[in-house]
């Protein structure tokens, strides 16, 4: 039990706990887009209420939800500690920063595009999952009217945008920085992990964005009521 404890706050350790934690939230991604394609059904919203619904009343899902949300403390948690720690071993910075050579600026700044990642995430489920898991919704309102009132509101989509944005480039870094903490990095299968780590950032801001900008410029979710 010690030798476990200190490898997890080894400086490896730390960075093992953080791309574990990361591609955790990646799966977590796929599914939420999932469910939110389910507003595209051309229905009065009963595909994405009905898919709801059934989460927050599936055990296993909501096992899941605590998990979620521990990977999200953890993630966020052991990045202020990396960061602290690279502080201290490094107190001087360098005058001429060459060790940065070729990386972009969101790789150089993933604490930074983490910390409005999460000020995003804390936004997304102050409007829509306490009023919905917690809170109670209004008479004759449903989740889907929620969104699509959300959608609408220019303040939100702009939000939005730029949460997802940043995640975008948040996810160009760390989805394949993760396979290289778990030692998957090699000349045959770097390239390939690239490959997947660029497309899958792609693939969640087109979906993601896609959302408040369809539904802001009405075309998508007409069939749904509005509130």
């Amino acid at each position: 039990m010690t030798s476990i404890k200190q490898y997890l706050l080894s400086s490896i350790g730390k960075k093992v706990v953080m791309a574990c934690t990361g591609l955790f939230l990646c799966v977590f991604l796929l599914e939420h887009i999932y469910g939110n394609i389910l507003l595209y059904a051309g229905d009065d919203g009963s595909a994405f209420n009905e898919y709801s619904h059934s989460a927050s009343h599936n055990i296993i899902i909501r096992i899941v939800e605590f998990a979620l949300f521990g990977s999200i403390i953890a993630h966020v948690l052991q990045a202020i500690i990396i960061t602290r720690d690279n502080a201290k071993a490094r107190p001087v910075k360098y005058a001429v920063p060459t060790s940065h050579a070729g990386s972009s600026w969101f790789a150089r700044n993933m604490g930074i595009t983490g910390s409005i990642i999460f000020f995003f995430i804390v936004i997304h489920l102050y409007n829509f999952f306490l009023p919905y898991r917690i809170g109670t919704l209004p008479e004759n309102t449903t989740l889907a009217m929620i969104t699509k009132a959300a959608f609408q509101n220019p303040i939100y989509v702009g939000i939005y945008c730029v949460g997802v944005t940043f995640l975008f480039f948040h996810l160009l870094h760390a989805f394949k920085s993760a396979f290289h903490t778990l030692g998957m990095n090699n000349k045959k299968y770097t390239p390939l992990w690239n490959i997947i780590g660029t497309g899958f950032a792609w693939l969640m801001w087109i979906g993601f964005i896609s959302f408040p900008v369809l539904f802001y410029f009405n075309l998508a979710g007409n069939n749904i009521p509005s509130i």
